[in-house]
């Protein structure tokens, strides 16, 4: 997706810009989290805020055996800043999760990720 004008991006796993992502991994190496089913209600030059899930492997007894659970969240993301790759692009560069209604073994209600840049 392209980025209107003076709109940040996520930038994802394979280093594509996104805008308003319906899906987006967050755990590139192995694929283990991600995000589904995002319904964006702000995309500003500042912050967005998506409602969705948070699709966690519990890796129970490993990783390669665990299960996928699903957990409500509420997506912000914030601290655009140029994108190192395209530096005519920003890119946000902070990602905060509130899980509403469950959340992984070991996670906080609320959690705060940096997005690679």
């Amino acid at each position: 997706m392209q980025s209107q004008a003076g709109q940040p991006v996520m930038v994802d796993c394979f280093w594509h810009p996104q805008v308003r992502p319906t899906d987006f991994i967050l755990a590139c190496g192995d694929g283990n989290s991600r995000l589904t089913s995002l319904r964006w209600s702000q995309w500003h030059p500042d912050s967005a805020v998506a409602e969705g899930f948070n699709v966690v492997n519990d890796c129970k007894p490993y990783c390669a055996a665990g299960k996928f659970h699903a957990y409500r969240v509420i997506v912000r993301l914030n601290a655009p800043q140029p994108w190192k790759k395209h530096p005519d692009l920003s890119h946000y560069t902070q990602l905060s999760l509130v899980y509403t209604s469950g959340k992984p073994d070991g996670f906080g209600q609320w959690v705060d990720l940096p997005l690679w840049n």
